[in-house]
């Protein structure tokens, strides 16, 4: 009898595709038809909420280390009252909320109150205010989507850089009250949010979003010039996690849980992650680890405590685990305890790391958007194809993604 780790099988749900070619360029077209999708992302929530009132759906780590949740239930009735409370404050699709902030509990919950009734959300990359001296990025972001409340989770931390690019007359949610440079009040408290009363108006607000509502503004990275606004409406993320469900439906055959590091001002995390686990009831663990020398002990340290049934990450932070995991057999006994793997995958860490998989056949290892391969220095992306190829997904909204300041406003 072999020895070698016997691995569940990995099924892809869209398997076939139609092929053209139309003026030089081949074009692949999934045969599948896409399914049902909910109209609002946040009728997931709902459902979760009665279904599974008291699942964990999103924890991170206090002060003191220990993991703070929030179950369904509680994410409902806060996203609600967050929801109010924007409403109350007059923010509409031409006054949105712009968040400045990391991965947080709050930044979550300010992300489905604004969604629960119809008011857009931007997540700024926390770079733009806590790197940039000029604030020229942030002050372009924030010209362009014209926001009606900006949160930040820490005033200390983002006060400099709201007071040299936010008006006076706009709001400030912050986790605690302060006070700007000048000693004028500043602040509105996160906690004044979620015990804000519910009226019909979140209802009726919540009933008028269809799949044309903009749920967010998503910014480039602005590598070259300045960040690009992209438009994120309801039937875009709707549809999107109804194609990763078909695509994949091993990964959802039980409530995903992630260990998830992503930051939510970027498609990887904000899209993918976030809504993932809403779509499918699952929990998301915020991982306030990296991929970096500095801070992937911490990733390491969540790893080995939590068990993720799906795992993402760069490829550089598989290379730090897999290295991690030649010495570490708590962290190789937990992370590969529940997660889902392609087989092909498995055997790439096992020859190339001399990882071996503890019960295999009970467990599925790791799920990535991409698969790897192992050359003589670590982890490296497949490499392309040699032609030129172009993918045409089913996607049922127009194609419509970077946008200037007159565009970005001219959607709304």
């Amino acid at each position: 009898m072999s020895n070698a780790p016997q691995f569940r099988e990995f099924k892809f749900g869209v398997t076939r595709a139609e092929r053209s070619e139309r003026n030089g360029h081949v074009y692949l077209r999934a045969e599948q038809e896409l399914g049902a999708y909910p109209v609002r992302m946040t009728d997931r929530l709902q459902h979760w909420a009665t279904e599974r009132p008291d699942q964990s759906w999103m924890a991170r780590r206090n002060a003191q280390g220990d993991w703070v949740h929030i179950t369904y239930a509680e994410a409902w009735q806060k996203a609600q009252s967050i929801g109010q409370a924007l409403l109350n404050h007059g923010l509409t699709v031409e006054r949105p909320l712009a968040i400045l902030s990391e991965n947080s509990l709050e930044h979550a919950l300010l992300m489905l109150g604004a969604m629960t009734v119809g008011i857009p959300f931007c997540s700024v990359s926390t770079a733009y205010s806590l790197m940039s001296q000029d604030y020229g990025k942030l002050r372009h972001v924030l010209e362009t989507i014209t926001p009606g409340m900006v949160y930040a989770s820490d005033y200390a931390k983002y006060g400099k850089a709201i007071e040299a690019t936010v008006a006076k007359d706009i709001p400030i949610a912050t986790n605690s009250r302060a006070l700007r440079a000048d000693n004028t009040p500043a602040t509105i408290a996160f906690d004044a949010l979620i015990a804000t009363p519910v009226t019909p108006a979140v209802d009726a607000a919540m009933q008028a979003i269809n799949g044309d509502t903009i749920v967010k503004f998503l910014f480039t990275s602005g590598s070259t010039k300045l960040p690009k606004g992209v438009v994120n409406t309801q039937r875009m993320i709707c549809a999107n996690q109804q194609q990763i469900a078909q695509c994949k439906p091993t990964v959802f055959e039980v409530p995903p849980v992630l260990m998830d590091w992503p930051p939510w001002n970027h498609t990887f995390g904000g899209n993918h992650d976030f809504y993932l686990v809403l779509f499918h009831g699952g929990t998301m663990y915020i991982n306030d680890g990296k991929p970096t020398p500095a801070l992937i002990g911490e990733t390491i340290r969540n790893l080995t405590e939590i068990a993720p049934t799906v795992y993402y990450d760069v490829p550089i932070g598989f290379e730090y685990l897999a290295n991690e995991m030649k010495t570490n057999a708590a962290l190789r006994k937990n992370l590969l305890s529940k997660v889902r793997m392609f087989s092909t995958l498995a055997r790439r860490w096992r020859s190339r790391f001399g990882i071996r998989f503890m019960n295999p056949k009970k467990r599925i290892g790791l799920s990535n958007p991409h698969d790897f391969w192992f050359g003589d220095d670590g982890i490296e992306p497949f490499r392309p194809l040699r032609h030129e190829c172009e993918c045409e997904s089913r996607r049922p909204w127009p194609a419509r993604a970077r946008l200037g300041i007159e565009a970005c406003q001219a959607w709304r």
